[in-house]
């Protein structure tokens, strides 16, 4: 038995469980404020790009240098 008589329907998290509750929320909002940041300084390469640096890898590897090569066609 308990030392006191307490109706468990009454019974609530009170102002520290509130407390707990805006402390992770506050800490959530920060994170994300954080990781965005992260993200956003991540450069990422265009199509173009990488169609560009592809053509000049096979023209490198191919010795022509004199007519450019379509992306996507093979010689």
């Amino acid at each position: 038995m308990t030392a006191y008589n307490l109706d468990t329907n009454l019974v609530t998290p009170g102002v520290l469980g509130f407390l707990v509750v805006a402390a992770i929320g506050l800490a959530l909002y920060f994170l994300i404020k954080s990781m965005n940041k992260q993200i956003s300084k991540i450069e990422v390469p265009h199509e173009a790009d990488l169609a560009r640096e592809n053509q000049a890898a096979r023209q490198a590897a191919t010795g022509n240098h004199d007519r450019p090569v379509a992306p996507g066609k093979k010689e």
